[in-house]
């Protein structure tokens, strides 16, 4: 449904979408500050409560694949209104939990009704702007994302010192009230549902099969994911690492996650400016060599005990600065080739993230030693893989456009 869009349509259409966007990131990151009072009011360790994260993250990773055929065959505002729903009443849940696993169990339901913000969000993007200019559009949605790890923390940790915990969900679901009402009258329908894409668990999958057959989707798929695990291991482990290692305070740490979101901040405008001179594939190529250099330098200090907190946090700034990078540029070649099927591959492709960043979260908790290494060293593997693909992608193209060339010449 491309059509013209006006300056004060297209600011009040990006914004919505971007709010959509937040609703995970402030899920995961406004609660971050509340980890030792919830360790002690629920009875657990840190490393108990660092579950309920994994489980927002699994949730996330498998709620959008129902997701897309959902949004393709009724169309994208039914079963986002569904997905806000579910959300609202799990943020309810979260607050009232007496237990631990209680607690679990509820952010899990909480990221299978978040998470369809995510995807159709992403879906619509694809629905309303020309493929020209969806990498812009993206670029600002994760502007917009990249501002909730300032606030969400920060807020969080005022609440938890000066209140309670609890309050924490109960303004989730305030804010996301609020979402919901504003996407009802301000964002366009989208795509018109397609009552021929079938919900039978055989077809659903074979949509999915198609899209992990279209190379472009991917490879980039698979480079966004890997590098895009890197935040999930930092933020797992960054309550830890500052509240308990280096001994900040609730807001103290607040202020450090909002310092840190500043540097993804700074690189997505960069990457709006970027695109008028370079394509997509020419910043992403840059910026994982960019990181793979400033990870192998985290790992370094901190192995080589020469890092204090002022030094992890310079080169945490300039490692998560890719990230702005990256992730917009591979979310729209990922999503580039597709429009029919546009919420399934939106869903795949957050799905898949989502489920890397799971991976790497674990991992921190796995392999967590009392020290800042497990952290960046996730941060900087999970880089070394997303480089790894990228790599072997221009190899193959290499190969086949020398085969292509002898055989033009055999002819």
């Amino acid at each position: 449904m491309e059509k013209h869009i006006s300056k004060k349509e297209y600011f009040k259409i990006v914004l919505v979408l971007g709010a959509l966007c937040t609703i995970s990131p402030f899920s995961i990151d406004m609660y971050l500050p509340g980890f030792p009072a919830m360790a002690k009011d629920l009875d657990t360790s840190i490393s108990n409560v660092q579950l309920s994260l994994t489980a927002y993250l699994v949730g996330i990773a498998i709620g959008q694949l129902f997701y897309g055929p959902l949004l393709d065959k009724y169309g994208r505002k039914k079963p986002l209104y569904a997905g806000l729903g579910i959300y609202v009443l799990a943020s309810m849940g979260c607050a009232l939990s007496g237990s631990v696993e209680n607690l679990i169990i509820m952010r899990f339901l909480q990221a299978i009704g978040g998470c369809a913000g995510m995807v159709a969000a992403q879906a619509l993007v694809r629905d309303i702007f020309p493929i020209t200019k969806t990498a812009q559009v993206l670029a600002l949605l994760i502007l917009v994302i990249s501002v909730s790890p300032m606030i969400a923390p920060t807020l969080g940790g005022f609440v938890t010192a000066y209140y309670h915990w609890h309050w924490i969900f109960i303004i989730l679901a305030l804010l996301t009230i609020i979402i919901w009402i504003s996407v009802i009258y301000i964002l366009p329908e989208g795509a018109d549902p397609d009552k021929l894409v079938s919900l039978k668990p055989s077809q659903v999958w074979k949509n999915y099969i198609a899209v992990l057959q279209n190379r472009q989707f991917l490879v980039y798929m698979m480079v966004g994911s890997l590098a895009g695990a890197a935040p999930f291991a930092y933020i797992a482990g960054s309550a830890d690492v500052f509240m308990n290692i280096y001994g900040v305070s609730e807001t103290q740490y607040g202020w450090i996650f909002a310092l840190l979101a500043f540097a993804m901040i700074g690189s997505t405008q960069l990457n709006h400016l970027l695109l008028r001179r370079f394509s997509s594939q020419q910043i992403i190529h840059f910026s994982i060599h960019y990181q793979l250099i400033v990870g192998i330098l985290l790992i370094s200090g901190i192995y080589f005990q020469i890092f204090g907190i002022s030094s992890l946090l310079f080169f945490m700034f300039i490692f998560l600065t890719a990230h702005g990078l990256n992730s917009p540029n591979t979310a729209a070649l990922s999503m580039a080739p597709f429009s029919k099927n546009a919420g399934s591959a939106s869903a795949l492709l957050g799905s898949i993230r989502m489920a890397f960043g799971g991976i790497a979260s674990a991992c921190v908790s796995f392999f967590h030693d009392g020290t800042s290494l497990p952290m960046v060293s996730v941060m900087a593997v999970s880089v070394v893989f997303g480089f790894i693909v990228l790599k072997l992608d221009q190899n193959i193209n290499g190969t086949i456009s020398k085969v292509h060339r002898k055989e033009v010449l055999a002819g």
